[in-house]
């Protein structure tokens, strides 16, 4: 039987405020465990909770992102459930009213098609503090610092039918917040976190299969992985005569393995009802029109922008302009070097792989977008050619200095002498009467191709400072005055 994947995303955003959504703690990533967790955090007797103005300005700058409703009433509800790291007993949330009302998303796949994912809504509410399991002897340890973090929870419809939908959707999500900057963006310390739904449905059946939920994936690579791995476990099941149990799942990256967490609750389980410390929050219609007004560049104008502005394909146009710190490093190195496709090439190619092999993002590379601006000028002006460019990047990012500093201090200049390398390449055509009789016998389209096979002596020679644009003129015409 032929099976349809169905998947639907619920993914936790971390807004970048200062304070938390209803106390003036911090919400600074990296302090001491239990330093920023206040009376209202704790709900200790007597203390009530103020709603943060910029919370809301993030919320409905998302909302406005995404084309969304804006929810002008936004009514707080208690989630009730016991958890170690939840202090209060409850989660202050949003059900009935959500501050985001229905969306959508554009996604563009690797076959070129675009897909637009539903929003449902977003809404806003308290993040819980963290369990922690690590070198407590056979006991958890329980950090309260991200209790009342504010968050804004993304439910999307069911739209996605397999990993590689999902995937692009979340990463456009990223892409969408952190261009707004109102998310930081650092999967790995929580700011964003995928809840996943998966079933699955015979091919052409209307009916949803029964869904599991696989919780607090923090890596785009575990969500897909996790995806395939719940999919053919589902199929699996199905096939063998069992049935999917609606559940919450577990998976561990690492490992790779997946396990069940317990039994998926309903909303009636968690006994909502409406927070009696908030009143509902109002917003008009000038607060709206005035987020419109501060909305940066989003993801989507920023490629177009790219494509008429820099020339580059909507493929680079793409890349570069899915992360907005990539976007500003991007141009900042045209603006040095003045080649906006060369410095597209080693931003999505050297900068990009040293970047992933040490799983930085842009922002603490060690070669800055000046710094790689000045070592794409030396490309230009024919001081280095693009194999020494290598060697010079990676001193840089070794911390070495910048380009000139390294192309002085190692002597690689690029030799552009005419009679230096006249010499030599007479010298190498001197050594290598056999290639030199193998070129003169050669039908006149094949060449060109052949005398490829002089170069590699003429670069060990120099070794590898010649200039590749004169050696090859040089060397084609002492050829040709031997034919």
């Amino acid at each position: 039987m032929e099976w349809e994947t169905v998947i639907g995303l619920e993914v936790h955003v971390q807004l970048a405020t200062t304070s938390k959504i209803f106390s003036g703690a911090s919400t600074a990533f990296g302090a001491e465990p239990n330093t920023q967790a206040c009376a209202i955090d704790l709900a200790m007797p007597g203390t009530l909770p103020v709603p943060n103005e910029q919370a809301f300005r993030y919320a409905v700058m998302f909302g406005l992102a995404i084309e969304a409703d804006i929810g002008k009433r936004s009514v707080f509800e208690r989630k009730n459930y016991f958890y170690p790291d939840l202090p209060k007993g409850y989660q202050t949330t949003q059900l009935e009213s959500p501050i985001v009302g229905p969306g959508h998303v554009e996604i563009q796949l690797a076959d070129g098609r675009t897909k637009s994912i539903r929003i449902h809504h977003a809404h806003l509410e308290e993040d819980a503090g963290k369990s922690l399991h690590e070198d407590f002897h056979g006991m958890s340890g329980i950090d309260l610092n991200r209790a009342g973090t504010p968050l804004i929870e993304i439910v999307s419809e069911p739209d996605m039918r397999s990993a590689e939908e999902a995937v692009a959707f979340a990463r456009k999500l990223h892409s969408i917040v952190t261009s707004l900057g109102i998310c930081d963006g650092e999967m790995s310390q929580g700011s964003m976190r995928f809840d996943v739904n998966i079933s699955v449905r015979p091919k052409g059946a209307e009916e949803f299969g029964t869904r599991t939920e696989t919780k607090n994936l923090n890596s785009f690579k575990f969500m897909e992985d996790c995806i395939a791995l719940e999919v053919e476990r589902q199929i699996d099941l199905i096939e063998d005569g069992g049935r999917v149990i609606q559940e919450t799942r577990l998976y561990n990256g690492d490992t790779k393995v997946a396990r069940s967490m317990r039994s998926k609750e309903e909303a009636n389980d968690y006994r909502y009802f409406p927070c009696p410390d908030l009143l509902p929050v109002d917003i008009d219609d000038d607060f709206i029109e005035a987020v419109r007004q501060q909305l940066p560049e989003l993801p989507d104008a920023r490629q177009q922008r790219f494509v008429e502005k820099y020339k580059l394909s909507d493929y680079d146009a793409g890349m570069l302009a899915a992360d907005a710190a990539t976007s500003h490093f991007f141009e900042t190195t045209t603006q040095t070097c003045g080649d906006a496709k060369l410095a597209a090439n080693w931003v999505m190619g050297e900068v990009s792989a040293h970047l992933n092999a040490e799983e930085k993002r842009i922002t603490s590379s060690p070669v800055n977008a000046e710094m790689l601006g000045g070592l794409i000028a030396r490309i230009k002006d024919n001081t280095i050619s693009n194999k020494i460019a290598k060697q010079v990047f990676e001193a840089m990012w070794q911390g070495e200095g910048d380009a000139d500093t390294i192309i002085e201090a190692k002597g690689l200049k690029q030799m552009s002498d005419t009679g230096e390398l006249e010499k030599i390449v007479d010298d190498v055509i001197a050594a290598n009467q056999a290639m030199l009789d193998d070129w003169l016998a050669s039908e006149p389209d094949k060449r060109k191709k052949k005398m490829g096979g002089f170069m590699g002596p003429i670069m060990k020679a120099t070794k590898g400072q010649a200039n590749p644009g004169l050696v090859n003129q040089i060397l084609a015409k002492k050829l040709n005055s031997k034919l």
